[in-house]
C-alpha cells in the first residue's frame, strides 16, 4: 500500500494568504487599445498625470497635474494646458513654462475658475472665466483687449463653463453646465443661437457641416444639432454592446467621418476613450486604469 505524502500546513497557510490578497488587490490589466492603434494626448486628475501616449501605449512625455478640464497642442509644438482649475499655463517643446495667466479672484475676493481656453490664430488667447461669467481675450503681456459677458443665472466659479470653443464665423459656442445649455456668444456678448440639452454638458464644437457636436457631460450621450435645433445623430449607450457611457466629456468629429469621444467616470471595466463610426460601432478604443483613472475627461488624437 502506497503512503499518501501529505503536503505541509505552510503551503496550505500560504495559499490562503495569496487568495485573500488577490482578493483585496485585484490585478489592473495593462493599458489596451483596440483598433488601429494611434497616438494621442490624456490628462486625468485622479492619477494626476498628463501625458501622450504613443501607439505602442507607451508614454513619450508626462507632467503631473493636479486638475485639468482643458488642453492644446500648439501649431508651434509647444502645449497650453492647465495644472490647477485657477491658471493656465504654456510650455514649449521642451516642457519649459513661458507663459501663465492667474485666475484671481472677483473684485469681491469670491474664488475664478478657468474651465476652457484656446490660443486663437491672432495670437490672443481665449480664457474662460467661471465666477466672473466672463470670456477674456488677452495678450502676451497679459492685458485684456476684449471682455464678453456670459449670459448665467447666477455665477458659480465651478459650473458656469465646460468647454468653450470659437467657431469659424469669430463667435464662441459655451457649455453652460449649471444652466444646462449651449450658447454661441458673438464678440458683443449678445446670444446668437442656443440648445438646451438638459444634463450637465461638458462641450460643444460647430462641425465644418454647420452642425454642433455635444458631450452631453451626465446625459450619458453624444449629440450632432442642427442649426436648426434638429437632433441629426446621437449615441446612446444602449446602442453600443458591452460599452457604458458615462460623463460624455470631450467629443470631436474626426477627419475620417468618425466620432471621437471620451468616456469619464464609466468606471474601470469600460473604456476611457472610443472612436465610433457613423453606424454606431466602436472601431477604436482605450482602456488603462493602471497609469490613468476614472477621472480622464480631457483628451485627444495626435495624428
Amino acid at each position: 500500500m502506497k503512503s499518501q505524502i501529505r503536503k505541509p500546513k505552510w503551503r496550505k497557510f500560504a495559499l490562503l494568504l495569496l487568495g485573500i490578497s488577490l482578493l483585496q488587490f485585484p490585478v489592473i490589466a495593462p493599458a489596451q487599445q483596440t483598433g488601429i492603434a494611434r497616438r494621442f494626448f490624456a490628462a486625468d486628475y485622479e492619477k494626476k498625470l498628463a501625458a501622450i501616449v504613443e501607439a505602442d501605449n507607451s508614454l513619450s512625455w508626462q507632467i503631473p497635474i493636479r486638475d485639468i478640464h482643458d488642453a492644446q497642442k500648439l501649431p508651434a509644438g509647444g502645449w497650453l494646458l492647465q495644472t490647477s482649475f485657477f491658471e493656465v499655463v504654456e510650455l514649449d517643446t521642451q516642457g519649459n513654462e513661458v507663459w501663465r495667466y492667474d485666475a484671481g479672484q472677483t473684485d469681491s475676493g469670491a474664488r475664478v475658475e478657468i474651465h476652457a481656453f484656446r490660443r486663437l490664430p491672432d495670437g490672443l488667447t481665449m480664457i474662460a472665466e467661471s465666477g466672473t461669467s466672463r470670456i477674456l481675450l488677452v495678450d502676451r503681456e497679459k492685458k485684456v483687449v476684449k471682455s464678453i459677458p456670459l449670459k448665467v443665472e447666477k455665477a458659480d466659479p465651478h459650473r458656469d463653463t465646460r468647454l468653450v470653443r470659437p467657431t469659424p464665423t469669430g463667435t464662441f459656442l459655451v457649455a453652460h453646465e449649471s444652466q444646462r445649455m449651449v450658447r454661441e456668444y458673438a464678440r458683443d456678448g449678445a446670444v446668437v443661437w442656443e440648445f438646451e440639452v438638459g444634463s450637465q454638458l461638458y462641450s460643444a464644437v460647430r462641425l465644418e457641416n454647420g452642425n454642433t457636436l455635444i458631450g452631453t457631460g451626465d446625459g450619458n450621450r453624444v449629440l450632432e444639432v442642427s442649426p436648426t435645433k434638429e437632433i441629426v445623430w446621437e449615441l446612446k449607450s444602449e446602442e453600443i454592446p458591452g460599452v457604458k457611457l458615462g460623463w460624455i466629456t470631450m467629443v470631436d468629429r474626426l477627419a475620417n467621418g468618425n466620432t471621437w469621444i471620451v468616456n469619464c467616470h464609466a468606471g474601470p471595466d469600460q473604456p476611457q476613450l472610443l472612436e465610433v463610426s457613423p453606424d454606431k460601432k466602436v472601431v477604436w478604443s482605450f482602456h488603462d486604469f493602471k497609469r490613468f483613472g476614472n477621472s480622464l475627461p480631457v483628451a485627444f488624437p495626435l495624428e
